[in-house]
C-alpha cells in the first residue's frame, strides 16, 4: 500500500480538475528544473520516475523535448504511458514516436538512445496491468477517455 502522501497525490491526480490544469503547469516546471539542474532533476520525478523524451516531430521533424513519467522495467527498458492526464486526445509525443521510433531519453543527467515500440494485444494487456499497479490513477484516466491509451516500450539502443 502506498504511503498517505502518495495516496493523496494519486487521488488528486485522478480528478478532471487536475487533468485541466496539470498539462499547462507540470511540463513547464519540469522543463525549467531539468534545465537548471543540467538534466539531473525532474520535479515530477519526486513522485513518479521520469525522463525527458527527445524525439523528432511527426510532421515538423523538429526535435521535441517532453518531460514524462515512466515506468522503469529493468534491463534497459522503460514503459511510457500516453495517458495525457486523462484528457480525450492522444498526446503529441505518441504520434512523434509512431513516426520516429528512434529517440533519446534524459535520465538523471544521462542521455540514453532508445527505440520505441507501440504495444498491442496480450503484451499491451500485461503492460497495462503493471502500469495500473504502479500508478492506479491510470485506470481512472482510461475510464474517462474514449480511446485506448497508447503504451510504448522503450529499449536502450546499443551504440556501434
Amino acid at each position: 500500500m502506498a504511503p498517505p502522501g502518495v495516496r493523496l497525490v494519486q487521488k488528486v491526480s485522478s480528478t478532471r480538475a487536475f487533468a485541466r490544469v496539470a498539462p499547462h503547469v507540470v511540463p513547464a516546471l519540469d522543463r525549467a528544473v531539468h534545465r537548471l539542474t543540467r538534466g539531473k532533476v525532474l520535479l515530477s520525478a519526486q513522485m513518479l520516475p521520469g525522463v525527458v523524451l527527445s524525439v523528432r516531430g511527426a510532421r515538423s521533424g523538429v526535435v521535441r523535448h517532453t518531460p514524462l513519467a515512466c515506468m522503469p522495467e529493468g534491463a534497459g527498458t522503460w514503459l511510457l504511458i500516453g495517458s495525457n492526464f486523462g484528457r480525450p486526445g492522444h498526446p503529441a509525443w505518441t504520434a512523434n514516436l509512431l513516426a520516429h521510433p528512434d529517440a533519446e531519453i534524459s535520465l538523471r543527467g544521462e542521455d540514453v538512445p532508445v527505440t520505441a515500440r507501440l504495444l498491442g494485444g496480450a503484451e499491451r494487456e500485461e503492460a497495462w496491468a503493471a502500469a495500473v499497479r504502479f500508478w492506479p490513477p491510470y485506470a481512472a484516466y482510461q475510464a474517462r477517455v474514449g480511446r485506448e491509451i497508447r503504451l510504448f516500450r522503450l529499449e536502450r539502443r546499443r551504440s556501434g
